[in-house]
């Protein structure tokens, strides 16, 4: 198992790299995309992540299903890139560089990761409200919201960004309660 720090040693340098490429070619916008759109294969593929992270596949055999994967959408300098990290084994940290080349899209557009946890699906005028409060909260340009859904939450919404943690949670008043009552 990778340790988070390791993880972030090893996944900062390709990703600085990757946005070095994506700046020089003026292919920010189409490389998050693609990157974007690899993370949500992995977050819902995790069969596909076991299978890259697997040391006895061969190279060869990882670099060709990335390839049908991947197919013509792709930009083939972020497929090259890919094939790059197969080669030098950090494939392993693929989910890793890719959210961290996320985080410095974020950072050259001004931009921050809202992640919004609810108890059922949120209504283009509930993120909407959202994005207002997390852009008056944080001063940024933009907004992006990872949402996700957790009916343990029993209502309300649980928004977090960076390090900080807004809980508006039905679940999280009762705990709040229930904290309170055991200690008066």
């Amino acid at each position: 198992m990778k340790s988070k720090l390791v993880a972030a040693e090893i996944a900062e340098p390709y990703a600085q790299a990757l946005m070095s490429v994506a700046q020089k070619n003026d292919l920010v916008d189409r490389f998050s995309e693609d990157v974007n759109s690899l993370l949500n294969l992995l977050k819902e593929s995790p069969e596909f992540l076991t299978f890259l992270e697997n040391p006895l596949v061969s190279d060869d055999t990882k670099k060709g299903v990335l390839n049908q994967v991947l197919g013509e959408g792709a930009h083939p300098f972020l497929a090259n890139f890919l094939r790059v990290l197969v080669d030098r084994r950090r494939i392993f940290f693929i989910e890793d560089v890719c959210q961290q080349f996320q985080t410095l899209v974020r950072q050259l557009r001004k931009s921050v990761l809202a992640e919004v946890t609810s108890a059922v699906n949120l209504s283009q005028d509930q993120q909407e409200g959202i994005r207002q409060k997390v852009l008056a909260m944080t001063g940024s340009a933009q907004v992006e919201l990872d949402l996700r859904v957790d009916p343990a939450l029993m209502g309300g919404v649980i928004i977090k960004v960076g390090s900080q943690v807004v809980d508006a949670s039905l679940r999280g008043q009762l705990r709040r309660i229930g904290m309170r009552l055991s200690a008066g």
